[in-house]
């Protein structure tokens, strides 16, 4: 049962609109203030730990100080963070002494003075910064939700581009306003869980990079609201545009020029010649052999002279291709045959030590037609003698 002087001591806190408490040694309330309670709230009760009131991050602190009062007879001072009624966090300067007997602590809180300067200081800075983005990047627009998406902030220089007014859309619930935009047309739930959120848009007759950032408490634990900043992107995503369209005009261009530099001609019924100039590499080399392939096989065509008079120099690589170009061609049913291999470049082909043997050159691209016409004359010839003579009628 209380005693009289505890129920007295009980009444006195109970009427105080100070910030005062008494404690047990191990850190539970046993009288909060009337001011304390109204300052805090539900959660200053009788029994509850200090500790538990504290922010995560000074509750290491309030156990170090709170050791050093039970140990020694002057009060000690500290600032720590309380948890109010609201789950919110405020800063307070706590004095502490413990009693005579040892068995209780004593103490004060109030406001820290500096230290609420300060975070004032850093509001107003952070303000200001904000207003300046505002005022002077002309494609940043800015605005923020509550938690049930009405509008509380609406600024930007890049709103004048869209036709809208600053604030023009404050008080007006923009997940309703915004309901038809694909990306707003979803549950109202998923824009308050945490994440953040980009898209792209066109709106106003302009594109925008839209962000999506959640608003949390002091607490950090409970999304409030949402932030939304705009960014015009017309401008870029037009340059972008116009530098895809050129370089699909310049890919068409190398694409001409690759098919100039390497033409494949039917210079005779079922002969195809391929005259190469300049430098040739693998890459190159690569794109004929798939071209010329594919024309062997849609003309038909029984010789394939590749022409190599204007070609200087190949390295080992490209001299494996060709050879493996050749081969292929035989494959197809055709023959192929090397023109106008100038002496480096024969050279290079013998230090490959591969099998020649069966890789037909000739002197240059009239010895090569020459041949090819000669073998297809020779060929008909001999078909037509291969074939059977038709039966001549008996005489009468």
């Amino acid at each position: 049962m209380e005693s009289a002087p505890d129920a007295l001591l009980g009444d006195l806190f109970a009427r105080s609109p100070d910030l005062l408490f008494v404690a047990s040694a191990e850190g539970a309330l046993l009288h909060p203030s009337g001011g304390l309670r109204e300052a805090l709230g539900a959660g200053v009760a009788i029994g509850a730990l200090l500790a538990d009131l504290a922010h995560p991050d000074d509750r290491e602190a309030l156990s170090a100080a709170w050791a050093t009062v039970l140990q020694g007879d002057e009060p000690v001072s500290l600032s720590v963070r309380l948890r109010d009624g609201d789950g919110a966090y405020r800063r307070l300067s706590c004095s502490a002494s413990r009693s005579s007997d040892g068995s209780a602590v004593l103490g004060s809180l109030r406001a820290a003075p500096e230290i609420a300067d300060e975070a004032q200081a850093k509001l107003r800075l952070k303000a200001r910064i904000l207003d300046a983005i505002a005022e002077h990047m002309e494609s940043v627009a800015f605005w923020s939700t509550d938690r049930d998406g009405l509008c509380r902030y609406h600024a930007g220089k890049a709103l004048a581009k869209a036709g809208l007014k600053i604030g023009q859309f404050v008080g007006l619930n923009l997940l309703d306003l915004f309901g038809s935009v694909p990306e707003f047309a979803g549950a109202r739930e998923q824009w308050f869980d945490g994440a953040v959120r980009r898209f792209s848009n066109e709106s106003h007759g302009l594109e925008w990079d839209n962000w999506i950032i959640p608003l949390r408490d002091d607490s950090g634990e409970r999304v409030e609201g949402m932030i939304g900043l705009s960014l015009d992107i017309t401008e870029s995503r037009r340059a972008e545009n116009e530098l895809r369209v050129q370089l699909d005009q310049i890919a068409a261009q190398q694409k001409v020029i690759r098919d100039l530099s390497t033409p494949i001609i039917e210079v005779w019924d079922g002969v195809l010649t391929l005259p190469m100039v300049g430098t040739v590499d693998s890459v190159r080399t690569a794109e004929v052999m798939d071209s010329l392939l594919s024309q062997i096989v849609e003309k038909r065509a029984r010789f394939a002279i590749l022409d190599l008079t204007g070609v200087e120099v190949v390295d080992t690589r490209v001299a494996s291709h060709l050879i493996q170009l050749v081969t292929a061609i035989r494959l197809l049913g055709a023959d192929g045959i090397v023109a106008g291999i100038k002496p480096n470049v024969a050279q290079t082909m013998v230090a490959l030590g591969l099998d020649l043997s069966q890789l037909n050159t000739q002197r240059n691209l009239r010895a090569a037609l020459n041949y090819a016409i000669r073998s297809m004359s020779l060929a008909q010839g001999a078909s037509r003698a291969a074939s059977p003579a038709p039966p001549r009628n008996p005489a009468p």
